[in-house]
């Protein structure tokens, strides 16, 4: 089995040891360590590191990402993490629909604001 170093994890992954060592606090990562101490970690931390990044990237919080990639230790099938996936994913989408229309709103109340301003503008040249 191949292991990795704390220092190639956050060369691979572009991240500090930091986070990498925060992740283990809260249960996302489970490294191994060697007998001199340092943190060996397996495919399956490469792997679940990625989801995380990937997960980050989508606007999921980290306890959503680790609920989502615990499913799979817990139903090997996949089924109840597609499932759990779908679930955040469509609250994700509710979330980012109603910050659409919040900023639809801010641009109408800009634009209000400009035009206004305009119009005094061209009163104060006349």
């Amino acid at each position: 089995m191949e292991f990795f170093s704390i220092g190639e994890m956050t060369q691979e992954f572009n991240m500090t040891h930091r986070t990498l060592r925060y992740y283990e606090e809260i249960g996302l990562l489970q490294p191994t360590y060697s007998e001199s101490g340092r943190r060996k970690y397996s495919q399956k931390d490469r792997t679940r590191l990625y989801l995380i990044q990937r997960g980050k990237s989508l606007g999921f919080n980290l306890q959503e990402i680790k609920d989502m990639i615990d499913l799979f230790t817990i139903d090997r099938t996949g089924e109840k993490q597609l499932k759990k996936t779908i679930e955040y994913g469509n609250q994700k989408i509710e979330e980012i629909e109603n910050k659409i229309s919040e900023l639809h709103l801010l641009k109408d109340e800009i634009i209000k604001m400009k035009n206004k301003l305009e119009q005094i503008l061209i009163e104060i040249e006349v």
